[in-house]
């Protein structure tokens, strides 16, 4: 991190996932680093888009939970939190406790070329094809605002009926 700083790439970010039971006893740790360094860090709730498919909602840590523990005081996604010396700053991505789809702004492009408006999305359109059938900028202009357009209100994690994407975060690209 100090070389990436130096090299101009500032500020260096933190992406912490705590697991109930596996590494949740480490966000206090995480977080005196950022106090101490002035990073930026941000916690991200487990989600159900690993690639082995152990995702339970009993192993997500709550945004609340991790803010009550490390004793932050308060953009999408993230919402950012200063400690009280206002030295590092924390964000909690609480998609699992607290959705937040309805004011989402996001959208993924894939490192194999497909668009997502959503992590739990199903449904890809192929940019690449659009690119290599000599598709116009009109053309992308259109694919990106169909891809906003269907976005759906929320992503069900806590509803019985939701069904986990086929692909996992680190095909997806996160």
């Amino acid at each position: 991190m100090d070389a990436a700083e130096a090299a101009g790439l500032s500020p260096a970010r933190v992406n912490v996932v705590l697991i109930a039971g596996l590494n949740d006893d480490e966000g206090e740790s995480f977080a005196a680093f950022v106090r101490t360094t002035g990073r930026v860090m941000r916690f991200i709730e487990f989600m159900p888009l690993d690639g082995d498919g152990e995702w339970r909602r009993d192993l997500v840590v709550p945004a609340d939970e991790v803010l009550a523990r490390i004793g932050a005081e308060a953009s999408q996604p993230a919402e950012r939190y200063r400690f009280l010396d206002g030295k590092g700053e924390v964000g909690m991505i609480a998609s699992v406790t607290r959705p937040y789809c309805g004011t989402c702004d996001r959208l993924r492009l894939t490192a194999d070329g497909s668009l997502r408006n959503c992590l739990f999305a199903d449904e890809e359109l192929s940019v690449r094809k659009v690119l290599r059938d000599g598709g116009t900028d009109d053309d992308l202009a259109l694919m990106i605002r169909r891809a906003v357009w269907a976005e759906f209100p929320g992503h069900g994690i806590n509803d019985p009926t939701f069904l986990r994407p086929g692909r996992s975060m680190s095909m997806i690209g996160g």
